[in-house]
């Protein structure tokens, strides 16, 4: 990365404030986890995960464009970044330009918008909602915000908590988020008009005559707690030293953290030989599960086509694994989700690239594995790091591009309910946007769910 870029961000983190960090941060919410965004101190430290997110490089500041703008920081985008207000207004008009939310930029503009003596009021109506210690006198209205959110009192679909507050002594900005609450419906009737529902709905689904049929999906049961085990096999050391596999322990620590979370019991099981993986998987498929909703295996190692290979350079074959999970074998399992990530390659081949913008993070390796064909059974889920013949990539210094992705993913959007095919879909999608040693990458999705899968999040 050039010099000139670093001087740039250099000089733009020197002129932001405490202040103005903690609204970039949280402008920025839907596209970097809470978890790493309060961690930050400082605005270079904003800038570098900005980075790791490929939300800026050299050729591309758009992003950090649209958030000087917003926090309105006109002078620093005059002086360093060659734009203006207008400029800005332009850009951000075109469809689909906007990488901050229209949910976000109203909360940061409510904030922006109430004296201290409001937000005071504020404070002292949500003393029954709210944990006191969290509505201390220092706390500012984003913090206010925030606690709102983790607390499941507001969301992008509903903020009548919100509007109650604030509608006795700041109707302009009850008034501001009705506004917003009517251009969401509108854009929702958008939404629906151009997805017509199939005609094959059943009869019986229909409401009254000319009424838009409203499919409910079915999603899968998860109220145990812990909902299952994520099983963790983890090969680092083979016994060929050059073949060690840097950078998969941070994808350990990352899955194991990410689970953890979402309330499974985890374990990982590091540097095991062919027959070890094996014994370990069909150790756990004859566990009783019927106190359990689920059941996740993520696996980093070595392969070829069809197999994943051990410590000791024997092969195991992934359709063997799987089939342990079927429901003759696991019965207590039956009509419930097995779901596999497997973090290897499923050949030797490069992915041709296509002209996207270029990863900035070096000390990529490959991993070389397998092409699954999943058996004819209901309820798996596979998540390949890559398609069948080609190479998939780790970093060396952060963990697998994939793993990561996903952890990443499933702490942005499993907070706000959205379901495991979804979150698959924005994995491969970021990580089929990336070059990676001149190279592409593109995860598959192979599922026989018959649900919808959406992980319980607790308050």
């Amino acid at each position: 990365m050039s010099k000139d870029f670093h001087k740039l961000l250099f000089a733009i983190s020197e002129a932001l404030i405490t202040d103005e960090l903690a609204a970039l941060k949280f402008l920025s919410l839907e596209h970097i986890p809470m978890r790493k965004l309060e961690a930050i101190r400082e605005p270079k430290a904003f800038f570098e995960v900005l980075q790791e997110k490929d939300m800026m490089e050299a050729g591309n500041l758009s992003f950090l464009k649209e958030l000087l703008y917003r926090i309105n920081r006109i002078d620093l985008l005059g002086v360093h970044l060659d734009s203006s207000r207008a400029e800005m207004e332009r850009e951000l008009q075109i469809p689909g330009r906007a990488r901050v939310s229209a949910y976000r930029q109203l909360l940061y503009e409510i904030a922006e918008d109430l004296t201290p003596e409001d937000v005071k009021s504020v404070k002292f109506l949500l003393q029954k909602q709210i944990p006191k210690n969290k509505l201390q006198d220092n706390a500012s209205m984003l913090k206010v915000l925030l606690e709102m959110e983790r607390n499941g009192i507001i969301k992008e679909d509903d903020l009548g908590v919100l509007k109650d507050t604030l509608k006795g002594f700041r109707a302009d900005l009850k008034k501001k988020i009705d506004t917003y609450e009517e251009k969401r419906k509108e854009n929702d009737s958008k939404e629906k008009f151009h997805h017509p529902v199939s005609a094959s709905v059943h009869a019986a689904e229909q409401g009254a005559e000319g009424e838009t049929p409203h499919l409910v999906v079915e999603s899968y049961k998860m109220k145990n707690n812990p909902h299952g085990y994520c099983v963790i096999l983890n090969n680092y050391i083979f016994k060929n030293p050059s073949e060690a596999r840097e950078g998969t322990v941070k994808d350990g620590e990352a899955v194991k953290r990410v689970f953890k979370w979402l309330q499974f019991e985890t374990v990982e099981h590091m540097d095991l030989e062919a027959k070890q993986m094996y014994a370990k998987v069909e150790e756990y498929s004859k566990k009783d599960h019927s106190n359990m909703d689920c059941f996740v295996c993520f696996i980093f190692s070595h392969g070829e086509k069809d197999k994943i290979k051990g410590v000791d350079h024997q092969f195991v074959n992934i359709r063997d694994l799987v089939s342990c999970f079927s429901g003759s074998n696991c019965p207590s399992l039956a009509g419930k989700p097995k779901l596999f990530f497997i973090q290897a390659c499923q050949g030797s081949a490069g992915h041709p690239a296509v002209t996207v913008k270029e990863d900035f993070s070096s000390h990529l390796e490959a991993d070389a594995t397998p092409m699954i064909s999943i058996p004819d059974q209901a309820d798996i889920l596979i998540g390949m790091a890559t398609v069948e013949d080609y190479e998939c990539y780790r970093c060396t210094k952060t963990g697998s591009i994939y793993v990561q992705c996903l952890c990443d993913k499933m702490e942005l959007l499993c907070p706000l309910r959205k379901d495991l095919i979804t979150i698959l879909t924005e994995v491969n999608k970021e990580v089929g946007g990336r070059v990676l040693n001149g190279w592409k990458q593109m995860p598959k999705i192979t599922s026989t769910l018959r649900k919808q899968l959406i992980f319980q999040i607790s308050q």
